[in-house]
């Protein structure tokens, strides 16, 4: 990593890690911002905030399921920097849209800021579907075959770096600084992605189908049929529909179980950047820069592990007094509460040593001219999987499950992850 780090010094890897920098710190500090301002101060029931995230979460997704086998073909038959700075030219219109959400909603008109704030994650998931291929498949065609893995590993660490600092910002601007923010960083973005190097195709011309299901069909086909890819994308699906229920479930957990306000809601979420983060940077240096899914199986059981020590800790944290929450400090103060953090850091960096070397196999399978629709197909399954996740979370509210007991589900998937990346080594190591 410390020779991969030296791509921070090059034109043709910096403006697009700035790019993709600024562009996940502006999603998450809305959407954040978005859940913060839903949870604690217009929704007053667990059910409620459980369900409009789940909503959100859903909403944010859905682009990513239907669009992003268009995405792929674009990228591969056009420039990918000249759709880098279309698809963030369109995110400067839509943070106004969602700023403009966070005022109305503030100033009293609930139900039509939720609606454009909602609306404006909707875009920002269409945003992501086009700009989420790029960031990936155009690293092999800008970098080094040995280069590779220590990029995907630095965008990866980066973006978890980004929601880390969107998250934190999150709890920490109001209402108005949110809305200002997200403006001026997403035209800081669209700067950058101006020095973005050109991309061009690298294969013959496609004939796009627009159809985008016909188009998502036929992707999935024309990718899943490689074994190794196959394994990495069901392996890679599994664990984003672990972090889309950890993702729903968390905040009202935060509040209800743990009974913390926004602050530790919010430093519960920053801690799971720090952990991937950790984890993107240890795996490639225990796999000295080669591709490898050796560690895999062992990091997403450790995974799991955790996740069920973190339900056995809330199960037994002393709640704050009535009508009262826990602020950060006093959270840090039991001794409960370290070990939360012990534990959510322990999931986090296990996690980021899982899903860092997978991408890297998505990117590196395939000729370069097949990168864009690869990485496209991989995320038409996530996005499948974590929508399904997103609903099975409200189901299973529904059915009257805590959130607590929800954490054994997500632990329940860990095997099933650890076997796909077994195969996966046992096929290509």
């Amino acid at each position: 990593m410390l020779n991969a780090l030296g791509l921070l010094k090059e034109r043709r890897f910096l403006p697009l890690f700035t790019t993709q920098f600024l562009g996940a710190f502006n999603d998450n500090l809305f959407k954040t911002a978005m859940v913060l301002f839903a949870t604690y101060q217009i929704f007053h029931h667990p059910a409620g905030e459980q369900n409009f995230n789940a909503l959100a979460t859903a909403i944010g997704i859905l682009p990513f399921f239907l669009l992003s086998a268009l995405s792929g073909q674009l990228a591969d038959t056009h420039d990918k920097a000249r759709i880098i700075r279309i698809v963030k030219t369109a995110e400067v219109g839509i943070m106004l849209l969602g700023a403009g959400g966070l005022l109305v909603a503030s100033s009293g008109l609930t139900t039509l800021g939720l609606v454009m704030m909602l609306l404006a994650v909707l875009c920002l998931g269409v945003h992501s579907a086009f700009f989420g291929p790029i960031k990936y498949a155009i690293l092999p065609q800008h970098l080094e075959d040995h280069e590779v893995l220590g990029g995907t590993g630095l965008v990866e660490a980066a973006t978890y770096l980004a929601i880390l600092m969107g998250t934190v910002s999150a709890g920490l601007l109001s209402v108005r600084g949110t809305a200002i923010t997200v403006l001026v960083v997403a035209a800081i973005g669209w700067l950058m992605a101006l020095l973005v190097p050109p991309a061009p195709r690298m294969g013959p011309k496609l004939t796009v189908n627009f159809n985008p299901l016909t188009s998502s069909w036929r992707l999935i086909n024309a990718t899943m049929h490689i074994p190794r890819l196959f394994l990495a994308i069901c392996a890679i699906s599994f664990f984003w529909t672990m972090g889309a229920v950890l993702i729903i479930i968390f905040p009202p957990l935060v509040k209800n179980v743990l009974t913390a306000d926004k602050h530790v809601s919010t430093f519960v979420i920053a801690l799971f950047s720090i952990g991937v983060a950790v984890g993107s940077v240890a795996i490639n240096a225990m796999l000295g820069g080669k591709t490898s899914a050796k560690f895999a199986p062992f990091c997403v059981l450790a995974m799991g592990a955790c996740i069920v020590v973190f339900s056995l800790l809330t199960r037994t944290f002393p709640h704050a007094p009535a009508e009262t929450l826990y602020n950060l400090t006093a959270f840090l103060e039991i001794p409960h509460g370290v070990l939360i953090v012990i534990v959510l850091m322990a999931v986090a960096v296990t996690g980021g040593m899982f899903v860092v070397p997978l991408y890297a196999f998505l990117t590196t399978t395939v000729t370069k001219d097949q990168t864009a629709r690869t990485v496209a197909a991989n995320n038409v399954v996530n996005s499948g999987a974590m929508v399904i996740g997103a609903v099975f979370v409200q189901g299973l509210a529904s059915a009257g499950v805590t959130p607590e007991n929800m954490l054994f589900v997500v632990a329940a998937m860990s095997p099933v992850s650890a076997w796909l990346a077994y195969k996966l080594h046992l096929a290509c190591d």
